[in-house]
């Protein structure tokens, strides 16, 4: 198999997929990433795990009906083209 730019952008595609099926009460509260962890005070920098956290609920809140549009295209291009 080549590396060309669609192997690529369906890597990136995958990706995108796992962050959005990270299920936050099944998944990440049994390794500590809920929603109650990682609350910092006022006036603190954020750390690395509440900004995952947050790409995280970003990502599924946001690429929801993307996702499934994109996936879609990307299912009928695999079904033409091989």
């Amino acid at each position: 198999m080549a590396f060309t730019l669609y192997s690529l952008l369906q890597a990136a595609l995958l990706c995108v997929n796992a962050i959005a099926v990270l299920h936050e009460e099944r998944f990440l509260k049994n390794i500590g990433w809920g929603t109650d962890q990682g609350i910092g005070g006022f006036g603190e920098e954020p750390g690395i795990k509440s900004q995952l956290m947050n790409l995280i609920r970003s990502v599924r809140t946001v690429m929801r009906v993307p996702l499934i549009i994109i996936n879609s295209i990307a299912i009928v291009l695999l079904l033409l083209f091989g």
